[in-house]
C-alpha cells in the first residue's frame, strides 16, 4: 500500500485512523486517577524515541530555524495531550472523538482571523452547523469538565494545524516533529516532578502503545497525502469516528444514542460537503488556475 491511487491512499487513511483510536484506546485504559502528566512525558520521550531513527531527515542547515514557533507549537501540543487524556477518561470514546472533529471547523474560524481568509456559504454553514452539534452531543445538562477538555483539545488541535503555515519551508515532516516532541519534554518533565506521583509501571504500556499508535496514524497519514491530492481522498479522515463508535460499543459497551448520530452528523456531514465541493471545484476545466491554492497537506499532523 504505497498510497499512490486514490483507493490505496483512502484504504491508509482508514488503518490510520483505526490505529489512531487504538492510540486512544490505550489512554482510555489507563486506571482512574493515574498520573496524567507522568503519562504525558513517559509518552513524549518514547515518541521521540521512535522518531531519532528517522534522524537522518533532519535539515542540518536549519536545524533550529523557526524555534519560537516550534516552541509555542510544541507547548500548545502538550496542553492539547492533556486535554485528551482527561477527556478520553471521563467521556465515551465516540463522544470524546465526536467533540475532536471541531478541530477542521475551528481551522475554518482561526483562518478567518489570522490569515483573513473568506469562508464560503458552505463553510459558514459548516461552522454553525458544526457548533450545533457538539451542543447536541454534549447537552448542557451533561457540560462538565470532560466536555471542556474536549473541546479545549479540538481547539489546540485547531491552533496547531493553523501554526504549521508558519514553520519552515526547508524542514521536513519529520525534522518538525522531532523539534516539536524534544521542545516538549523540558516542559512535561517538570509537570510530572510536580505531580509528586510515584512511579507506575503501568503508564509505561499505556504510554508506549498510545505513542505507537498514533505514529502509525501519522506515517499513513503522510503516505496517503504524498502521492494523492489531499481532496481526493480526505473524506476517509472521518472514518476515525466510525472506528470509535464500533469499538466503543464492543470493548467499552458504549452504545450511541440518537443525540450522538444527529450531532455527529451535524459536524461530519457539511465538512464531507466541503471536501466534495473542493474536489469538483479542481476537477472543473482550469480557468487562471493559480497552484498557490492549494493548501499544506501536512496541516493536520
Amino acid at each position: 500500500m504505497s498510497g499512490r491511487t486514490v483507493n490505496s491512499a483512502i484504504l491508509l487513511l482508514v488503518i490510520g485512523n483505526a490505529m489512531a483510536i487504538i492510540s486512544d484506546v490505550f489512554i482510555k485504559l489507563m486506571e482512574p486517577g493515574a498520573p496524567i502528566f507522568q503519562f504525558a512525558f513517559v509518552r513524549c520521550v518514547i515518541t521521540l524515541l521512535l522518531l531519532l531513527p528517522l534522524a537522518g531527515q533532519l535539515n542540518r542547515k536549519h536545524l533550529f530555524t523557526g524555534f519560537k514557533i516550534h516552541a509555542v507549537r510544541s507547548h500548545v501540543h502538550l496542553a492539547g495531550l492533556l486535554c485528551m487524556v482527561v477527556a478520553l477518561g471521563n467521556l465515551p470514546l465516540a463522544t470524546a472523538n465526536a467533540v475532536f472533529y471541531a478541530a477542521p471547523i475551528l481551522v475554518m474560524v482561526l483562518s478567518t482571523i489570522v490569515f483573513r481568509e473568506k469562508l464560503t456559504l458552505l463553510s459558514v454553514f459548516a461552522v454553525f452547523s458544526g457548533f450545533a452539534g457538539i451542543v447536541v452531543i454534549l447537552r448542557p445538562v451533561e457540560f462538565n469538565w470532560a466536555a471542556i477538555a474536549a473541546l479545549a483539545a479540538a481547539l489546540t488541535l485547531a491552533i496547531n494545524a493553523v501554526m504549521v503555515r508558519k514553520l519552515p519551508k526547508e524542514q521536513t515532516t519529520v525534522h518538525k516533529l522531532l523539534l516539536n516532541y524534544l521542545l516538549i519534554i523540558p516542559a512535561a518533565g517538570a509537570l510530572a516532578i510536580w505531580e509528586g506521583a510515584e512511579w507506575d509501571s503501568g503508564i509505561l504500556i499505556s504510554a508506549g502503545g498510545s505513542a505507537l499508535f498514533i505514529l502509525g496514524y501519522n506515517i499513513t497519514v503522510l503516505l496517503a497525502y504524498k502521492q494523492v491530492d489531499a481532496n481526493q481522498v480526505t473524506s476517509a479522515e472521518y472514518t476515525g469516528l466510525i472506528w470509535a463508535v464500533a469499538i466503543g460499543w464492543i470493548w467499552f459497551a458504549e452504545v450511541p444514542d440518537l443525540w450522538f448520530l444527529a450531532g455527529s452528523t451535524m459536524i461530519v456531514v457539511p465538512l464531507i460537503l466541503i471536501g466534495l465541493s473542493h474536489r469538483r471545484r479542481l476537477q472543473a476545466p482550469a480557468r487562471g488556475f493559480n497552484g498557490s491554492d492549494q493548501r499544506d497537506r501536512s496541516i493536520m499532523i
